[in-house]
């Protein structure tokens, strides 16, 4: 299944309410994740310019798009980022592909 790291920001408003009221958020987006065939594998908060970061494999593109709107749609999160991984094979798999393709820079 495909994988995806996720880096996700909270808003001011999400960082209040959590102070306020710390709950497990992470979590609830992994339990979230399992309603559409998808698992988080790993989950964390961070610094910097991304508040969480996280591992997901998911049956496709379209079931790790949705856990993901379905989460900014709530308002929590803001300046989601998603990157498609590739397992080391599957990168390997990739770099012998592009051998093949023959592509020509401009001269």
């Amino acid at each position: 299944m495909p994988h995806f790291m996720v880096q996700a920001s909270y808003t001011s408003d999400s960082w209040a309410t959590q102070i306020k009221n710390p709950q497990d958020r992470l979590g609830a987006i992994a339990e979230m994740a399992k309603a559409n065939g998808s698992e988080v594998l790993s989950a964390y908060y961070a610094f910097g310019e991304y508040d969480i970061v996280m591992i997901i494999e998911s049956p496709s593109n379209v079931a790790a798009a949705g856990i993901l709107i379905s989460a900014a749609g709530g308002g929590a999160v803001s300046n989601i980022r998603t990157t498609v991984l590739l397992t080391n094979d599957e990168g390997l798999e990739a770099i012998g592909a592009a051998g093949g393709i023959g592509y020509t820079p401009p001269a």
